[in-house]
């Protein structure tokens, strides 16, 4: 059986790789000509040259597939033109499907994200049944996954599509290789470049198992279903102590009121866009999304799926030590490390 991967050089989608890999599944992953090709070493699968703006490319690489993991994603959480984003989230995923239904694909699962649901005013975790609107979501990403998830069950509504939906939370993890944004958090907190924090709360979970997730909910989830795959909801001052202890750092000891850092974000997406290059070192959506605690609930992955993640602390270990691995930032000597 082959199966179709897009996404395979990115963070999830080289974790979903593996594990698919593991599992026996013969992967063709579908790769842009100009990705770095990092996740891809040591993988012996099969490589489709294209591009999710490129239907045509898109047609090729399912041709012969029984199934489909949609990964990809642009993933950033400032971008300066959100229709070339929205190029991709969403009409690269209408037009991905329509080609694995046109292929005859027996079965596709589509990675959305946690970021199509509406937040818990009292900071109670949400689940699968916490509908949003548009309205509700904040930033370009966020929106543009929003519209490619109402796309993707428009499709299964109408036309009966095998897709099932997983949404992932905030993985950390080995593979980051951009990295992500939950990356550059780590990678920032590792450096010491940290000095202060705000109040807010992410479901932190393992890249592997959110990989799991994805095989589990091929085997065992239901057409049309939605899963989360995510972790434990710990807060951002809880990661960014738990980064300091695995590295022998001191944490940040400040707190900033939501009210201080906004006004700092508008002048940093001021400075970005004068440059024309580079992202804003904070951004006003990411200010905006950290006035809540997001945080989720898994257990109808738990009961539905068999999912069962790892302790967080393990995620954020392995991530620090591939960034280690890799020269993404130099390994103080005085590193210790607590499971």
């Amino acid at each position: 059986m082959t199966t179709l991967l897009t996404g395979g050089t990115g963070f999830v989608g080289a974790a979903v790789l593996r594990c698919l890999m593991e599992a026996g599944h013969n992967v063709r992953a579908l790769v842009r000509p100009n990705s770095n090709r990092l996740n891809l070493s040591g993988i012996n699968c099969e490589i489709a040259t294209g591009d999710l703006t490129e239907p045509e490319s898109l047609r090729r690489a399912v041709r012969g597939c029984e199934a489909v993991f949609h990964v990809a994603a642009d993933y950033r959480i400032w971008v300066p033109d959100r229709a070339k984003m929205n190029r991709v989230n969403v009409q690269g995923t209408v037009d991905l499907i329509r080609a694995a239904a046109e292929a005859g694909v027996s079965r596709i699962v589509y990675t959305s994200s946690v970021a199509t649901l509406r937040l818990n005013d009292n900071g109670l975790p949400a689940n699968e049944e916490s509908h949003a609107e548009l309205s509700d979501i904040i930033g370009a990403y966020k929106q543009s996954k929003f519209l490619a998830e109402q796309e993707v069950k428009r499709l299964v509504a109408d036309t009966g599509i095998p897709v099932i939906v997983v949404k992932p939370t905030a993985p950390f993890g080995p593979g980051d290789v951009k990295p992500t944004p939950t990356g550059r958090l780590v990678l920032e907190a590792v450096s010491g470049r940290m000095p202060a924090y705000v109040n807010t709360g992410l479901n932190v979970v393992h890249v592997d198992d959110v990989a799991a997730g994805h095989l589990l909910a091929y085997e065992k989830g239901i057409v049309g279903e939605t899963y989360i795959l995510g972790g434990e909801n710990r807060t951002l001052q809880w990661i960014l102590e738990t980064v300091a202890e695995l590295t022998g750092q001191r944490p940040p000891q400040i707190r900033l009121p939501h009210w201080f850092v906004t006004p700092i974000a508008y002048i940093s997406a001021s400075v970005a866009r004068i440059k024309g290059s580079g992202e804003p070192m904070i951004t006003v959506d990411g200010v905006r999304m950290a006035r809540k605690l997001m945080y989720f609930s898994i257990e109808k992955a738990r009961r539905e799926l068999g999912y069962s993640p790892r302790p967080a602390v393990e995620a954020l270990r392995d991530e620090i030590e591939w960034f280690y691995e890799h020269g993404y930032v130099a390994q103080k000597k005085n590193k210790k490390y607590s499971a």
